[in-house]
């Protein structure tokens, strides 16, 4: 029961109900990402997201975010992008995580460029 509630009223849950109900009604399925999100698109041509996990924007690759913003690229003709040996893999926004960047990481130590105010 709880999960079904959650489910009605809470949109960083995956999707709503309402949002499922579109999905199934209006939506066409274009195509999955590494992530495991799914992006649709409806026959008026409105596009939208349903996140596999946790709803993160950062979490769209670079060209399926140009997709979702009906910016032309290369998934227009349903190919998968061409990926060059250089280009690393997407990763979401990491801050906020212990994996997120921090200059003195390594040495486990943080300077400070100032002197505390004592009494």
């Amino acid at each position: 029961m709880l999960t079904f509630l959650k489910k009605i009223f809470t949109w960083w849950n995956q999707d709503t109900f309402g949002t499922r109900v579109q999905t199934i009604f209006f939506g066409k399925l274009k195509g999955k990402d590494t992530f495991g999100n799914k992006y649709y698109e409806s026959k008026k041509g409105k596009r939208w997201v349903i996140y596999s996990e946790e709803i993160d924007a950062s979490k769209i690759p670079v060209e399926w975010y140009s997709w979702i913003h009906h910016t032309p690229n290369s998934l227009q003709n349903n190919q998968e992008p061409n990926k060059h040996a250089w280009q690393k893999p997407h990763q979401h926004n990491l801050t906020g995580t212990k994996k997120a960047y921090h200059p003195n990481k390594n040495n486990n130590e943080t300077i400070k460029k100032y002197k505390t105010w004592k009494d």
